[in-house]
């Protein structure tokens, strides 16, 4: 199927952090994707209105109305990944999260749209508590977004397809966010999902990694401290989010690419 139209929606991951900057804006795998269906269709737009540090019960309440007014049927493809900034919160309630989640599929689905939804990486490249916690929590979301996608029309994006993606190479130096091999992966497995044109060696693996030094290791994980931890926790506490005062990178379609 071509589309005519390409909504994304959700928070970080679907705005871009950390690809690289274009035009001011971070770049991003659904970016990346629009590149490609767009050369199927001269007509083709696209809008992202994904913002960084939105949580779920905000990407339903917020993104989803906009994105109702722009859907025509099954030729608008939409993207929904959403919860992941929940599931990291100390005060977590799945219950209500996933709710919120199923709510939101149902939305989009009886508005018509052809609808993809993603589980996650549901480890990490570490040991510990909080890597236990990770993969706990992480784990529960997965399956219910798999429960979701067998009560609706939707294309699963499934993570454990390519775990290779764990490794911490494909991450920003924030640890949190996809870099830019990490996005374009992720474009690439979006792209053979829906049958259109893509790279065959998305899924190859990165070779062996070289093995660290210590004191280069310790001072990298201060510096990220510092810049990403610290700065996080302080958020926290005074109940702000990175994304206060964002809106989408594109809050209604445009002709794309988005050039001159």
């Amino acid at each position: 199927m071509h589309f005519d139209r390409f909504i994304a929606l959700g928070d970080s991951m679907t705005e871009g952090m950390s690809d690289e900057v274009v035009d001011g804006n971070y770049r991003g795998w659904a970016d990346r994707v629009a590149d490609v269906l767009a050369t199927e269709n001269p007509n083709f737009t696209y809008a992202n209105l994904a913002i960084r540090g939105k949580l779920l019960r905000q990407v339903v309440e917020e993104q989803i109305p906009k994105a109702l007014n722009f859907i025509e049927g099954e030729q608008t493809l939409v993207s929904f990944h959403a919860g992941a900034n929940d599931v990291l919160r100390p005060n977590y309630k799945p219950e209500i999260s996933l709710a919120q989640y199923e709510s939101g599929v149902k939305r989009l689905t009886d508005a018509g749209a052809t609808v993809i939804v993603f589980t996650v990486v549901d480890k990490v490249d570490g040991k510990g508590k909080t890597a236990d916690l990770w993969h706990q929590r992480f784990s529960a979301f997965n399956e219910n977004v798999r429960r979701v996608a067998s009560k609706y029309p939707v294309i699963l994006f499934e993570a454990r397809e390519a775990e290779f993606l764990n490794d911490r190479r494909f991450l920003a130096f924030d640890r949190l966010h996809m870099n830019a091999e990490g996005h374009r992966r992720l474009a690439q497995a979006v792209l053979a999902g829906l049958e259109k044109s893509h790279d065959p060696n998305w899924r190859q693996p990165l070779p062996p990694a070289k093995r660290k030094n210590k004191v280069l290791s310790t001072a990298t994980t201060f510096a990220w401290m510092i810049t990403f931890v610290l700065p996080w926790i302080w958020r926290r506490v005074r109940g702000k989010s990175s994304g206060d005062g964002r809106s989408g990178k594109y809050e209604r379609p445009i002709r794309w690419p988005n050039s001159p």
